[in-house]
């Protein structure tokens, strides 16, 4: 791993609905009872990285305040610029790879080195889940024996895929999802929207306020009406679900499967409850209604399933054949509504 992927400068944000964990870490530090190892587990686009990195600019200050690193002393300094020689970043070589056992040996080499500015030596490693076997065999060594005032911060966005080895080694710190209210008053602040708007893009992204922010950024929302009009095309049969396929092939696939178990769970809700009250997808709402009423629980259940499954297998790098994936799930979802 080339050395400037190891150190950065930190970007330390404590969101509000975190305050109740970053409490937590303060009082166990303050208290000499922070663990040699976190385990902070929860969804996607929550900010878990954003509070990791916090957590490990306030154990590294040399001068912390009461709630915060003091942003002055010589280590604060270095963290908020070219970044720090005692703080390590480990994440996978590339984009969907797992981290391998190579990568955690050369973590294992930092751990035993002494500090270079004194006090803590912190790893922030993400996401636990995506180490392969060996990496996570060869990290267990490291958390059993870590070192004095060492601190490794592991983030996971799917808890039950961790080694029980490797959590049973850390102290978990879960962080949940925001109450609605106080992510739509972010997302208002963040994006300068309205909080109709806001409330609808979080919806959209299940309530996670900075995949909400990076929705809206990247412009996924011209990426997902192209993909919901492009779903109801095929149940009218003006596309079919080969074309659709190849229309979406170089598009990012756990969006598009992402939002496609959102209009199944929507559709769920609506079989189940007898209405739409309950629905996210406001937008589509016409199209469920449409799809609950023609379509069979066991139909809608079968297809739920099999997303979630390719989902996984994206997520664990299993590599399928995307094309053969997708097209799949697109002729399961032309069957919904048919005998």
């Amino acid at each position: 791993m080339e050395i400037s992927n190891r150190y950065h400068s930190l970007n330390a944000a404590i969101y509000p609905w975190f305050e109740d964990q970053w409490q937590r870490v303060l009082r166990l530090h303050n208290d000499n009872h922070l663990p040699h190892a976190l385990l902070l587990s929860g969804m996607p686009g929550i900010g878990k990285a954003c509070l990791a990195e916090a957590i490990a600019g306030y154990v590294m200050c040399h001068q912390p305040l009461a709630d915060s690193a003091c942003g002055t002393c010589r280590s604060c300094v270095l963290l908020n610029s070219s970044g720090h020689p005692d703080l390590y970043f480990l994440r996978p070589e590339e984009l969907g790879k797992p981290i391998k056992v190579d990568q955690v040996r050369q973590l294992t080499e930092f751990m035993h080195n002494t500090a270079q500015q004194g006090g803590y030596r912190v790893v922030v490693l993400e996401p636990a889940e995506g180490m392969n076997i060996s990496a996570a065999n060869a990290l267990l060594k490291t958390l059993e024996e870590p070192g004095r005032d060492t601190l490794l911060i592991l983030i996971t966005h799917q808890l039950g895929q961790v080694m029980p080895t490797v959590r049973s080694r850390c102290q978990r710190l879960d962080c949940h999802t925001p109450l609605e209210s106080v992510a739509v008053q972010w997302l208002v602040k963040e994006l300068s929207v309205e909080p109709h708007e806001a409330e609808q893009l979080l919806k959209v992204v299940h309530g996670a306020p900075l995949a909400g922010l990076e929705f809206k950024k990247r412009g996924h929302q011209t990426l997902r009406a192209d993909f919901l009009t492009a779903l109801r095309d095929i149940l009218r049969q003006r596309k079919t679900p080969l074309e659709v396929a190849g229309q979406f092939l170089k598009a990012d696939f756990d969006l598009l499967l992402g939002w496609l178990q959102g209009l199944l769970a929507d559709i769920t809700r609506i079989l189940l409850m007898g209405n739409d009250d309950l629905i996210r997808n406001k937008d589509m709402q016409k199209l469920l209604k449409g799809v609950a009423k023609n379509s069979t629980k066991d139909k809608i259940f079968t297809l739920a399933d099999l997303v979630q499954s390719e989902r996984f297998s994206l997520q664990r790098r299993l590599n399928p054949n995307k094309q053969l994936l997708l097209e799949r799930i697109l002729i399961d979802w032309s069957a919904l509504v048919r005998a």
